[in-house]
């Protein structure tokens, strides 16, 4: 017998909350005291460039992306070098996924969590690398079917709806987010990440707008001040568990399971986050104190840009640093490297030099 194309139910679907409430209580309190730290930031910029950066080579990693987050941030000092053209595809993937991140945030400010900015992140994703073929930016128009490469239809190990049936799963879904029918948001997420994912609506890179949907929907209803929670680390670690449960939902309606999977990723990534956010935020205190010695009105200035941009050149840390004169800048380059704050990466080369800041490097590898 064929397999057939799975249509999911539509939503809201009832859900028995007896069994989930220790999970979602969990879940809100470790996000609640990560968004206690983000509310007392400094300056959320500090956070906010490097988390997103190292989501982004998670979520990629996901779908296959090989590059790590120290070639992302070399790459983005150096500029567009010769590399090998694979990798240069993965880290291109990469920054695509973090300008899709960033434009989400600006645009919640005046557009809801719809179809128009479901479909502009995912132009954006695609917009270079291998997804230019895949219709950035539009649902898809043909049946697809997941399985293992090479794997033809009758393989599937799971077939999403048929390419008629997306605008109106889509419409469905799309009035259940911005909608208060559910009794927890984190469950409504949990929810609707699955129903995206079931719905497959593109050709191309429906695991990445899937995962960026939930970081939005927390920003979106002020869960968190940031949007500095992300769920690919969990999911990249449990990834057979992260399939097999989406599979359980659609072959046997498995909601509790699925629930209390995503409520104890949300758990765990708000703890790591927060862990992660204070251990950077004391590094950035130890450095405040020590850079008094060198004594110049920009040392802060520097400081606050190496935290964004951990591997730099001079210009691409010109903008984030605000230091408008050049030599005041290589002076105070020249200072860091002698307080032993950055180490100098390009011994060799006289020009375009490349520096590292490689204790915050080893934070966001832990």
């Amino acid at each position: 017998m064929s397999k057939q194309p799975f249509v999911p139910p539509k939503l809201p679907i009832k859900i028995d909350y007896t069994n989930l409430i220790g999970h979602i209580t969990k879940a809100h309190r470790a996000i609640a005291s990560l968004n206690s730290l983000l509310n007392h930031l400094p300056n959320p910029e500090l956070l906010g460039r490097t988390m997103q950066t190292k989501e982004a080579v998670l979520s990629s990693k996901i779908e296959g992306t090989q590059a790590t987050l120290n070639e992302v941030f070399e790459y983005e000092a150096e500029g567009d070098k010769k590399e090998n053209s694979e990798r240069k595809k993965d880290i291109h993937e990469i920054i695509n996924y973090r300008y899709a991140l960033e434009l989400g945030v600006k645009s919640l400010k005046t557009t809801p969590l719809a179809e128009n900015l479901v479909k502009k992140l995912h132009s954006i994703l695609l917009r270079s690398g291998r997804g230019q073929n895949k219709a950035p930016g539009d649902f898809r128009k043909t049946q697809v079917y997941i399985g293992k490469p090479g794997a033809d239809i009758e393989d599937a190990t799971f077939i999403p709806p048929p390419a008629n049936e997306i605008i109106p799963l889509f419409g469905n879904l799309e009035k259940y987010l911005n909608s208060d029918e559910e009794k927890d948001l984190l469950v409504q997420i949990a929810i609707a990440h699955y129903q995206f994912e079931a719905i497959h609506p593109f050709l191309d890179g429906n695991g990445r707008v899937g995962r960026l949907i939930i970081s939005l929907f927390l920003y979106e209803r002020e869960l968190l001040s940031h949007p500095f929670l992300y769920l690919s680390e969990f999911f990249e670690e449990h990834r057979e568990d992260y399939y097999e449960l989406l599979r359980m939902v659609s072959e046997k309606g498995d909601w509790q399971s699925w629930i209390k999977f995503f409520l104890t990723a949300l758990a765990t990534q708000a703890e790591a986050t927060e862990k992660t956010g204070k251990d950077i935020l004391d590094l950035h205190t130890k450095y405040k104190e020590k850079i008094l010695d060198i004594n110049s009105a920009y040392a802060m200035n520097l400081l606050d840009a190496i935290f964004i941009n951990p591997v730099f050149g001079t210009a691409s840390i010109r903008k984030d640093s605000k230091i408008k004169n050049t030599q005041t800048l290589f002076n105070l380059i020249a200072k860091f490297l002698e307080a032993g704050i950055i180490k100098d990466t390009t011994p060799n080369k006289k020009r375009n030099k490349v520096y590292a800041f490689d204790e915050l490097i080893k934070l966001l590898n832990k």
